[in-house]
């Protein structure tokens, strides 16, 4: 406010996280404000007669908007929430058909009067979140799941990092790598101007609520508004004690692939299949899944084959070891014509053995290799040797940086004080259909609504974006953020 020095120490908010969904919430709270721009108007003639006599977008009626949703016939997420669903379809209108979003009803309109004093505290050593590791047993040339144009940021997409770098346009509908993410990631904030509220390096933690706010005792900062961008993919989930001594097999590098044991891996989605894409050609594998189409379909099914060529390689040899053996060459024929180039591009009849619904019983090492016991499903047992463990079952977040009482607000009065804090996909979905501000002053954003793509986590960084701005407009602590002093980080 005018004629007051700003404190220090005291800011409007903090994201803890430096993901994406913290860098698009950052971009906003620098006073880019999202607008209906009613040149482009949305496809869908109802929405955009919602939208064209109020054309800001920080405060939506999420529930006036989407209310005809259901019964549109335009392509609206069912999956997402509605506000993530909602602001998505008015950044890329046309879904997966307009990768470069040259149709998109959002312009950016920069206010610097409005901006709002903030740090995005992220514990990687670069802006990215997830997206700076490269699992072990994966290489940086996997690509990713969605677009170059689902993957892009407010402000500079992924296509205007490429060819800011390589001086080419990238070609539409090109699956990113997961090292070009990282690069582009970690260029973003510097090409959108929010470097000086972004923290690397950053480990949070002590956070609690105060009177006016809150106390992030890692750092001696205290803010007003507390944003939760952490994810659900911080930490990978462990393997059971049992199998613990196969991930001290020491590696090999000299000895060639196809002279090593099979390498075990244990997992039926996205990572699993990461390693055994990464894998040398040669190099034998085991692969334990769930199998349980009915209940709990992989994560693979979803892949097409033309999309996701790789992705849908390893799910269909998942699914071939569950059904009976083809009876006649003719049939045999038939389905080695229809493999796609990953699937012949190794002799995987003598390299992957699929092991759908098994169990490890007994674990003992043997030199420089694991001699595992299997149990199949009807009791019987047998024994691999194996050069090493690939533990591939999921990863999970964690609000243990927050204290005790902090996450009894968050996470509901039936959360026990002995439990871990651990957060899951799920864990948060019913709070978020509420209200992604999840207690006093205290929101989430991005995985944590249960929405994991970059593509939805536009809408909850708008909607948190709004409440923060709309009160810090009136609260004695705002400032203008591009002016103000940033806390010194202890």
């Amino acid at each position: 406010m005018q004629g007051q020095t700003p404190d220090s120490s005291f800011i409007d908010a903090v994201i803890v996280g430096n993901g994406p969904s913290a860098l698009i919430l950052s971009f906003i709270l620098h006073g880019n404000i999202p607008c209906y721009n009613v040149d482009s108007p949305h496809p869908d003639p109802i929405l955009h007669a919602k939208l064209k006599d109020a054309t800001e977008l920080l405060q939506l009626d999420v529930g006036r908007l989407t209310s005809h949703f259901e019964a549109s016939r335009f392509p609206y997420s069912t999956q997402s929430l509605p506000i993530n669903s909602l602001v998505d379809s008015l950044v890329r209108p046309f879904g997966e058909t307009d990768d470069r979003d040259s149709s998109t009803c959002i312009t950016w309109r920069h206010d610097p009067q409005r901006a709002v004093r903030h740090l995005a505290l992220g514990e990687t050593a670069q802006p990215g979140g997830q997206w700076t590791e490269c699992p072990p047993g994966t290489t940086w040339d996997i690509q990713s799941l969605s677009y170059a144009g689902m993957l892009s940021l407010p402000g500079y997409s992924y296509y205007d990092h490429h060819y800011a770098t390589h001086g080419s346009p990238l070609p539409a509908y090109t699956r990113p790598s997961r090292r070009g993410m990282a690069e582009y990631l970690a260029a973003y904030p510097r090409a959108v101007g929010i470097e000086d509220s972004t923290r690397n390096g950053q480990a949070v933690s002590g956070v609690s609520r105060t009177q006016d706010g809150f106390y992030i005792a890692s750092h001696n900062i205290r803010c007003k508004h507390l944003i939760l961008a952490s994810g659900i993919f911080t930490e990978v989930k462990p393997a059971r004690p049992l199998l613990q001594p196969l991930l001290s097999i020491p590696s090999q590098p000299s000895v060639p692939a196809k002279d090593k044991a099979p390498l075990l891996v244990i997992g039926s989605g996205f990572s699993a299949a990461d390693i055994i894409i990464s894998a040398a050609r040669d190099q034998k594998i085991i692969h334990i899944f769930k199998w349980e189409p009915e209940t709990s379909p992989s994560p693979l099914r979803s892949c097409h084959q033309q999309a996701y060529p790789e992705y849908a390689g390893v799910y269909k040899l998942m699914k071939r070891s569950t059904l009976p053996k083809f009876t006649t060459s003719r049939a045999n024929r038939r389905s080695q014509a229809a493999l796609s180039p990953f699937l012949k591009s190794r002799e995987w009849d003598d390299i992957y053995e699929p092991l759908p619904n098994t169990l490890v019983v007994d674990v003992a090492l043997n030199g420089a290799e694991g001699v595992v016991t299997f149990q199949r499903s009807d009791g019987s047992t047998f024994k691999r040797h194996v050069s090493g463990l690939s533990y591939a079952v999921g990863r999970k977040g964690s609000l243990a940086y927050l204290d005790k009482h902090l996450q009894r607000e968050i996470l509901g009065p039936q959360f026990d004080h002995s439990q871990d804090a651990s957060i899951a996909k799920d864990t948060l979905v019913a709070s978020a259909m509420a209200d992604l501000e999840v207690a006093k002053d205290v929101f989430i954003i991005g995985s944590l609504t249960s929405d994991s793509l970059i593509r939805y986590a536009y809408g909850g960084c708008v909607y948190a974006a709004g409440k923060i701005i709309e009160r810090c407009s009136r609260d004695q602590h705002c400032t203008d953020g591009g002016a103000s002093p940033r806390p010194t980080l202890t």
